[in-house]
């Protein structure tokens, strides 16, 4: 008698700790679940802080270089690991009755709050983006779409002092269904906008009445390209336009350089830049190479006619962008897909 009941306390022992442990393993797991989905280019605010700082979450510098990541990490970490879950459900299309103004990069607080820390206002890291640009929506579980709705601040709109409202946001497109491709991509159109705005996105999924909202931070440029905002802007800017136009820049050959940057990574996809910098002359075209250390290939890309032959990759200036300034600099960008590694290759820049 003795022996069987040391027997079952010795089974349900067991038992415990192997649910202990599962339930160790459920709360504490590091990294989000590929269950959902996120606007990854341009990214949203909480992919975009889980991208920076995943892996570096603890590090005191991020108060000072990211400060509205830092109060989202302070405020909930989980609102980071959970990236691709932000969503409502039962909405029946009525997204602003569910979702109230001052909510929104929230998703009306869903989730008893857990991403209430992307509503606050502030300076969020913003990137630069094209007025023409190809927004794109990483979705892990291959939901499909029914459709993208994607909205854009109005001009004069301040993310950094003003609350995001249906009122300060611009319809620009609603797409079509897309297939369970896993990834999902919109050409979007800003106009003319200039300086920072936010990109609003509602992810209509196609498996349940299960629509995501997602806020992402840019800085348009006005027309097609890029620019990066001054960090010393000028204390008394000038009133009147300059009484001569602008001169178109000289042809020449002045050399260029062309630089790789990693603007987003997700499995078996990313997203990057390259920036080109005329040399100390102009020059009125570029052309860059590389070759894909990895076996990476690209997807889609803007602002460049890009070609690949093999892993060998080439990328040849637009009309809009070829002709530079001494020390002047554009970009382009475009996704691409790998597999076990991605490496940055090595560029060079042929200019003419």
């Amino acid at each position: 008698m003795k022996a069987s009941r040391r027997a079952r306390h010795l089974i349900l022992g067991v038992v415990a700790l192997l649910v202990s442990g599962f339930t160790m393993f459920v709360i504490h797991q590091p990294g989000p679940a590929a269950a959902h989905g996120s606007v990854t280019n341009p990214p949203s605010r909480n992919y975009g802080c889980w991208e920076r700082w995943g892996d570096d979450h603890l590090n005191p510098d991020m108060a000072q270089t990211d400060p509205m990541c830092a109060q989202a990490w302070q405020a909930n970490p989980n609102t980071m690991w959970n990236w691709n879950g932000l969503y409502r459900e039962n909405v029946g299309g009525n997204h602003q009755a569910a979702v109230p103004d001052g909510q929104l990069c929230s998703g009306g607080r869903t989730q008893n709050g857990l991403y209430a820390s992307l509503d606050t206002v502030g300076a969020w890291v913003a990137k630069p983006m094209p007025n023409n640009f190809t927004l794109t929506l990483t979705d892990g579980a291959r939901h499909g779409a029914d459709y993208m709705l994607i909205y854009i601040t109005k001009q004069g709109f301040d993310p950094t002092r003003q609350a995001l409202t249906w009122g300060s946001l611009d319809l620009v497109l609603r797409t079509g269904s897309y297939p369970t491709t896993g990834l999902y991509e919109a050409q979007v159109n800003a106009g003319n906008r200039t300086g920072r705005h936010v990109v609003y996105t509602i992810w209509q999924a196609s498996h349940l009445d299960q629509p995501y909202y997602l806020c992402s931070d840019v800085i348009f440029g006005g027309g097609g390209e890029p620019t990066n905002p001054p960090t010393n802007p000028p204390t008394n800017p000038p009133t009147m336009p300059p009484t001569t136009p602008p001169t178109t820049p000289p042809a020449g050959n002045g050399g260029c350089t062309a630089t790789f940057a990693k603007t987003s990574e997700w499995s078996g996809g990313f997203g990057a830049q390259v920036t080109v910098r005329a040399g100390n002359a102009a020059i009125s075209g570029w052309t860059v190479n590389w070759t894909w250390p990895n076996g990476q290939s690209i997807t889609s890309s803007w602002n460049a006619t890009v070609t690949s032959s093999g892993s060998s990759v080439t990328a040849t200036n637009v009309g809009h962008n070829g002709s530079l300034s001494a020390n002047a600099s554009t970009s382009f960008g475009f996704n691409g897909s790998w597999n076990g590694t991605n490496t940055a290759p090595t560029l060079s820049c042929t200019a003419r």
